[in-house]
């Protein structure tokens, strides 16, 4: 078990690097005020609208990066701060949510993957980490080949939720592109605000990246002992 807590302190430490940037990056861009001076709200309103869009609500929620679009209800969820606030981080997480509705609206394939994938992955996370486990313990004390069906059944589960992590990558890297190419083609930016804009969802996406990469090399692992266990 030496080799998955080395993989998990590794991918622990990456992970709060990026998310510490991240942070750091929004608080940063948070003080570059947008010109046009509009808010993260009114920036949704009009990417929506300018899409063709007019069934999906802006509301606010509470917490900061809890920004997220929610396709079942049809709502842009903004972060009080991204809400409110008239600056470039606002305006590209803002406009990032919007991303997702419009991939919704156009029926982007990926994010119809993703949400076919939701309803498994949520099943399939709840007893994943139980059935690994439990298989190299039966492993060990009880029955090596019940101990390898079982530790085989919590591979299959948390594969599920790896192939989920990369389903998820072209999604948000897409959502991120229409942003960005809306901001400047609708000229809502000036350069300066543009490129924070750019480097705001830049590091977003690398905590979903950290994530994916992070759920492979475990689940490599894993396979691994089972691979050995065989032997």
């Amino acid at each position: 078990m030496m080799g998955y807590y080395i993989i998990a302190g590794l991918i622990f430490v990456v992970s709060l690097y990026v998310s510490n940037k991240l942070k750091s990056k929004f608080k940063h861009y948070s003080k570059v005020h947008l010109q046009n001076g509009m808010s993260g709200r009114e920036i949704a309103e009009k990417m929506l609208a300018d899409n063709g869009i007019y069934d999906v609500k802006v509301i606010s929620t509470p917490g900061m990066l809890t920004d997220h679009y929610n396709p079942a209800k049809k709502t842009i969820n903004l972060s009080e701060a991204v809400y409110t606030q008239r600056n470039a981080a606002a305006a590209a997480v803002a406009a990032h949510e919007c991303g997702h509705a419009v991939q919704h609206a156009k029926a982007y394939s990926w994010l119809q993957m993703r949400s076919q994938l939701v309803p498994v992955v949520s099943v399939a996370s709840k007893f994943s980490q139980w059935a690994i486990f439990g298989g190299l313990i039966l492993m060990t004390m009880v029955s090596v080949g019940v101990g390898q069906t079982v530790l085989l059944i919590g591979i299959i589960l948390y594969g599920m939720g790896t192939l989920f992590s990369f389903v998820t990558l072209p999604v948000e890297y897409d959502a991120s592109k229409r942003a960005l190419v809306w901001l400047e083609t609708g000229n809502m930016l000036n350069s300066q605000e543009h490129k924070a804009a750019e480097d705001s969802l830049k590091w977003a996406a690398r905590t979903y990246v950290v994530a994916a990469v992070g759920s492979l090399a475990t689940l490599l692992y894993f396979v691994s002992i089972f691979l050995g266990g065989r032997d």
